[in-house]
């Protein structure tokens, strides 16, 4: 019994001295953190009675202090109230005031508190006061949507829907700003001159062939020219046919001022001078020409001779492409008279209508060679007087021409 006391006395002490070697946490090496000599056994026989005393209260109390050289100094035995900033939850002991502004928006207070004024502002959006609710103070947090921002104002397509009519829109010339508004003007007319108010011009003979038909060949001709701008334009306009070895059976030009009375049409006034058949004639015209919906090209006119004899024109076609340059081109021509006129050889109401249709092939836009057939009847009085003249008043032709412009 004397050998066993003595061994039971050391386990005893053993026993005891085993948690204060735990809480030191000796041989643990942290980045950042000095860890505390260890205290002697011998010191821990008392440490009841000293820990209900105020100073160890007041060494904790002092760590902020020290936390901005060395963080983790001060974490003697794993006391985590030596950790300025840092409360954790449950924790019966409070930190000391302005231990939170050491560590900014970690703050973990226990359920149910309220965390110190200022930890938002150290961390905006972060918010873990712990609210019972949420958890979390959502509007607080940027990005968010329903967010409300302090000193954002709603922009672009931001902003809400309204009636209020559009600003007007600026009138002056910027540039004027900048540069002489004489040398500006001078640029704007220049401008508005390159693109349309130029004068242009075109010649085309929209119809040049020779015409086949039995008895008597043939040829025609149908051309137009003009020169001017968009608006304003002068035209000149020529059409006839004739035999071969009989001349000329029909002549006539025309010399018209054209003005534009919209984007498709426009309108025409002039004379026109007939040089076969005789008697010669002359007409005041007026007409239009243009593009009629779905891309016919119409045109018409009426003459008053200086007889007092009121004649009428109207006629079409329709270029309709096969391929980018085989077109196919139907044309139809109506001729009136308001009165007989025997000295022409024209009766009153429709003298004539000639039917066509014409392919042609585009070797060039300038340059395009057709073939094609063309039928004409004359009516009424106008036939009769063809007939008495031993002629037939119809005529087929086969015809092959060129279409050219420039």
């Amino acid at each position: 019994m004397t050998r066993l006391a003595p061994l039971l006395a050391s386990a005893a002490m053993l026993t005891l001295a085993s948690p204060v070697a735990a809480q030191s946490m000796q041989g643990m090496n942290m980045p950042g953190m000095t860890m505390p000599a260890q205290k002697k056994p011998a010191a821990k026989s008392s440490a009841p009675a000293k820990r209900a005393k105020a100073k160890p209260v007041a060494a904790k109390r002092k760590a902020p202090a020290k936390a901005t050289a060395d963080p983790m100094a001060g974490m003697a035995g794993m006391d985590h109230l030596a950790m300025p900033g840092m409360t954790m939850p449950g924790d019966a002991s409070k930190p000391a005031p302005g231990a939170s502004q050491s560590m900014p928006g970690m703050e973990m207070p226990a359920s149910g508190q309220t965390a110190p004024q200022g930890a938002q502002q150290a961390m905006p959006g972060m918010n873990m006061s712990g609210d019972q609710h949420s958890g979390h103070d959502m509007q607080a947090m940027p990005g968010m949507v329903g967010m409300a921002m302090p000193g954002m104002e709603q922009t672009g397509t931001a902003l809400s829907a309204g009636n209020a009519p559009a600003p007007a829109p600026p009138m002056d010339h910027y540039a004027d700003r900048q540069f002489a508004p004489a040398d500006m003007a001078k640029a704007r007319h220049d401008m508005m001159f390159e693109q349309g108010g130029q004068p242009f011009y075109q010649v085309m003979f929209n119809l040049a062939e020779y015409q086949a038909r039995q008895g008597r060949d043939g040829y025609r001709w149908d051309g137009e020219a003009w020169f001017g701008g968009d608006i304003n334009r002068l035209w000149l306009k020529s059409e006839g046919e004739g035999a071969l070895r009989e001349g000329v059976e029909s002549a006539e030009v025309q010399a018209l001022y054209s003005r534009a009375i919209g984007p498709y049409f426009n309108l025409q006034a002039g004379v026109r001078h007939d040089f076969q058949p005789s008697p010669n004639r002359t007409y005041a015209t007026v007409g239009f020409e243009g593009l009629s919906p779905y891309m016919f090209e119409v045109e018409g006119a009426l003459f008053l001779s200086t007889k007092g004899d009121l004649l009428g024109r109207l006629e079409g076609y329709y270029d309709q492409r096969i391929t980018q340059r085989l077109i196919l081109q139907p044309r139809v021509e109506f001729n009136l008279s308001a009165q007989d006129v025997p000295e022409n050889r024209l009766g009153a109401g429709l003298t004539d209508a000639e039917l066509g249709l014409r392919l042609r092939y585009d070797i060039r836009r300038q340059f395009a060679p057709y073939i094609g057939v063309s039928y004409v009847a004359q009516t009424g009085r106008t036939a009769d007087f063809t007939r008495a003249e031993g002629k037939d008043p119809t005529t087929t032709s086969f015809v092959a021409g060129v279409r050219v412009w420039f």
